[in-house]
């Protein structure tokens, strides 16, 4: 079968490699690929120099059809179409050190191969109404946005949420917490993307361009409150700003850092006004389940920006570097 590896060095050290076909073990599913959904990580990814021996199959999130499963799997039969869970080993629960281990797309193989054999516990039944390329986007952006909403917090009607930028995991977040009933304020630099991430749901938008210094804008809009969560996809020294626009005893959600990796804020503002500040990545198969209910029951479709061939991989692995994209940037297997 032929997959996509990468020898580290970004787009260009990425190769078209066959591979024998994986057999499915007693307990395990044989998914012919159809969709995969790109993520900042995987360009973090590719560009890293490998050493291993074998070069490694990049991307975490895609979806395709069971073709076969070993004689002990229960959950699943020929036919469902699945996604493969981002943390193979974190079912439910805490996360904890064992858990997170293992990882899709680096340093386990990703799913950029015409076949892959996937742990029936590691596999989650995407929502029915969604095409393939939509179910694709929805085991990392999707479920940290979860995460970050409604397990390590949780967001209730009638409060303020800040969303930073309006790539996947922003994108999510303004659907799903518009859909809880709170009031979503898009932070972007650009008026357009305001615009559609209004027709999301949000409720007010704030072009940083034009005004650098948003946090006193968020103020503004909340009567000098401050936003009740804050959704911080840039990290970088613009963390003091996500500071500054948060309420009292108010939640940062560290979900990004397209800024930057590190930065620097004021200790003194997190002591006084009491601030919780979480680190986030992804979830448990629980929450990715649950996030499957939400979206089923209200029909919500994530927006995709542009949809590349699979063999594309480089050009659209530069889109999300360097366009700016509204949601997720896609990729289709050829299937026939």
């Amino acid at each position: 079968m032929k997959t996509i590896v990468s020898t580290g060095g970004g787009p260009g050290g990425l190769a078209v490699e066959e591979r024998p076909q994986p057999r499915p073990g007693p307990r395990q599913l044989l998914v012919r690929m159809s969709a995969a959904s790109l993520n900042y990580r995987d360009l973090e990814v590719v560009a890293r120099a490998r050493d291993a021996a074998r070069p490694l199959v990049p991307v975490s999130d895609g979806v395709g059809r069971v073709v076969a499963a070993g004689p002990e799997v229960t959950r699943f039969r020929t036919g469902d179409r699945v996604s493969p869970i981002f943390f193979p080993d974190w079912i439910a629960g805490e996360p904890s050190a064992e858990a997170r281990r293992r990882r899709l797309g680096g340093p386990d193989d990703g799913v950029l191969a015409e076949y892959v054999a996937v742990d029936e516990h590691a596999a989650v039944a995407p929502p029915a109404h969604l095409s393939d390329v939509e179910a694709a986007a929805l085991p990392c952006a999707g479920v940290t946005a979860w995460s970050a909403l409604f397990v390590t917090d949780r967001v209730l009607p009638g409060e303020t949420v800040v969303v930073q930028g309006t790539g996947g995991v922003s994108t999510f977040a303004i659907l799903l917490a518009a859909q809880a009933g709170a009031r979503v304020i898009v932070v972007s630099g650009s008026a357009a993307k305001l615009e559609r991430a209004r027709a999301l749901g949000a409720g007010d938008g704030i072009d940083r361009r034009a005004e650098p210094e948003w946090h006193e804008r968020v103020l503004e809009l909340t009567g000098g409150r401050g936003a009740d969560h804050v959704i911080d996809v840039a990290g970088g020294d613009g963390l003091t700003r996500s500071l500054a626009a948060t309420r009292v005893g108010g939640t940062i959600s560290l979900a990004g850092y397209v800024a930057g990796h590190t930065g620097r804020f004021d200790l003194a503002t997190a002591f006084v006004r009491r601030l919780r500040m979480q680190g986030l990545g992804v979830g448990s198969r629980d929450s990715f389940e649950a996030l499957v209910r939400a979206l089923e029951s209200s029909e919500a479709r994530p927006p995709i920006d542009r949809v590349f061939p699979v063999d594309e991989l480089a050009a659209a692995l530069t889109h999300l570097e360097t366009g700016g994209p509204f949601g997720k940037v896609a990729l289709t297997f050829a299937v026939g």
